[in-house]
């Protein structure tokens, strides 16, 4: 079952899509803006892509740019923009087919299925880091100027779960559910302890960090 990620303000549209496509066995999840879409890609890599231009808040062409910094996901644009221009800018932004509104739905699922024919290779980015801690989440090793630190079973969870989402608010409610289960709900004390305790071993002044941040009475997030 592949998994295709579909881009576009219409609802209807958005609906109808993902009617079509999970009739034909594939798994879709929708986005209705870009900054959802690259979201949803940071954190569920698609195998596929079919994405609007016109989006509300950011260009598709953008966006196609955003993705292709990070995958080798094909790309399908469908859009109401007809002009030779915008489909050149599109193809060369890094999209691999075109198709303009009004479109069947056949000839869109038989180019969704060509596409798909070819592999989808990720681009590497550097490794994450915590100021001169390198992050290997793969092989749960931080490794630093004096050599390698240790975490606790626990403290790597916490750390995997704020490293998925660099920069994204998680809240605290969250991290103890994924963590201690639903026995853990009611123990926002047992974060606290962890937090400080990692923020002794990764930050350079724990009292003020820089990269574990607290957002008080909501959660936390990782600040790369």
């Amino acid at each position: 079952m592949s998994h295709i990620l579909v881009v576009d303000d219409e609802p209807a549209l958005l609906r109808a899509l993902r009617i079509s496509l999970q009739a034909r066995h594939y798994s879709v999840l929708t986005a209705g803006t870009g900054q959802e879409a690259l979201d949803s890609v940071g954190q569920a890599p698609p195998e596929a892509l079919v994405l609007d231009l016109g989006l509300p808040d950011l260009d598709g062409v953008d966006v196609i740019r955003g993705v292709r910094s990070t995958l080798d996901v094909p790309i399908i644009v469908l859009s109401g923009r007809a002009d030779t221009g915008e489909k050149i800018r599109a193809l060369d932004a890094g999209a691999d087919d075109y198709v303009t509104k009004p479109f069947v739905m056949d000839e869109l699922l038989a180019r969704l299925r060509a596409i798909l024919r070819r592999p989808v290779t990720t681009v590497p980015g550097p490794p994450p880091r915590i100021g001169p801690y390198e992050i290997d989440l793969a092989a749960a090793t931080v490794t630093g100027p004096d050599g390698t630190v240790r975490l606790t079973p626990t403290e790597w969870k916490i750390l995997a779960l704020l490293m998925a989402n660099p920069g994204r608010l998680v809240p605290g409610r969250q991290i103890l559910a994924e963590v201690w289960g639903p026995e853990g709900a009611g123990h926002g004390n047992y974060l606290r302890v962890y937090l400080a305790a990692m923020r002794r071993k990764l930050e350079a002044d724990p009292g003020r960090p820089r990269h574990l941040v607290t957002e008080p009475g909501i959660g936390y997030r990782y600040q790369p």
